[in-house]
């Protein structure tokens, strides 16, 4: 058996993919031994006999993340066994995660979604899912083949997440460009990859600047370069670095409001009332949580007439200067 070290690797979204889909799989949920030595992305490095504490960590992250991502992952105690944390079990409740009743597609969608079936299932199931469900169905648990079956390749958006996890995982010194909002140039910076963490749908890098010092947070989707690893090696960052950045993100949500009147029945006032944290004021207007400024301009902009921002005023004025971009590239 490969070692943890020299496992292939397998992409954190494949592995978030691959968990839900065996939570699905089961009504009585999984251990989190059967998880970690069953699932895609941590049977590889799973250890029968050796110290799985890495591992588990993982596993806790992980959780959070479906979470954070609005999966209903539910812990469950192990009949006869009340209080006993080590034999928890895991499920998603089938009925909390599949569509509303309410919701009704054309016969032409319900072609198309046929036909992707199809597809996905004749190419899907792999040696790698059959061994899963032998393993799971060998140690009793009754599984859902046809859910395990489904294994699409997700892929991230930003280009740099695959070498900046590379790097971390080998604590390797990178350097890459990255545009901050309202500068015209980039510049070239020299981190040590700490953690990468996803937060409200995107994804940030937690790391250490060498030519200051100092701890940032990094949003993917400004790095504007090739993520380019060095030789020089740092040494393994502490085990709750990623809890450390999601704090600091939830608290720049948390202190980040504004107050934006939304059309009644529109798009905005549906997508932005279930905003997490959403609340109505005294005035009828909604009060939102945002960690950046300017992507949450770029988001109340697309509403167009639907959204008005009230406060704050750099908000405000962001969302105008986009609206009037919009109609000058449109005459």
């Amino acid at each position: 058996m490969p070692s943890a070290s020299s496992a292939p690797r397998v992409p954190v979204e494949e592995r978030l993919f691959s968990l839900v889909l065996a939570l699905l799989a089961t009504d009585a949920g999984l251990s989190k031994n059967e998880i970690l030595s069953t699932v895609q992305g941590y049977r590889q490095k799973f250890s029968h006999s050796g110290d799985n504490a890495n591992l588990e960590r993982q596993f806790e992250r992980d959780k959070d993340d479906i979470r954070e991502l609005g999966v209903p992952l539910e812990t469950l105690e192990s009949p006869g066994q009340a209080g006993n944390n080590q034999n928890l079990r895991y499920r998603i409740p089938r009925g909390a995660y599949e569509l509303p009743a309410d919701v009704r597609f054309s016969p032409e969608e319900t072609t198309l979604l046929n036909l992707a079936a199809m597809v996905w299932r004749e190419g899907s199931l792999s040696g790698e899912s059959r061994r899963a469900i032998l393993k799971l169905r060998s140690q009793g648990v009754a599984t859902t083949e046809p859910v395990l079956g489904y294994a699409p390749l997700v892929r991230i958006r930003e280009p740099a997440f695959e070498p900046l996890s590379t790097a971390l995982e080998k604590h390797l010194i990178v350097t890459f460009a990255y545009l901050k909002p309202g500068e015209r140039e980039s510049t070239v910076r020299s981190v040590a990859p700490l953690a990468l963490v996803q937060h409200q749908g995107r994804w940030h890098l937690y790391a250490r600047e060498t030519s200051t010092d100092t701890t940032k947070t990094f949003l993917l989707r400004r790095i504007v370069s090739q993520v380019l690893a060095t030789t020089q090696t740092f040494p393994a960052p502490d085990a709750d670095s990623s809890v450390t950045a999601l704090a600091e993100l939830e608290t720049v949500w948390n202190t980040h409001t504004a107050l934006v009147e939304v059309e009644p029945g529109t798009d905005a006032a549906t997508r932005l009332g279930k905003r997490r944290g959403s609340s109505v004021s005294g005035s009828g207007a909604l009060e939102l949580h945002y960690s950046d400024l300017n992507i949450f301009a770029d988001e109340l902009a697309s509403f167009g007439p639907e959204a008005l921002v009230i406060k704050p005023a750099e908000l405000r004025a962001a969302v105008l200067e986009r609206l009037q971009r919009t109609a000058a590239d449109h005459g």
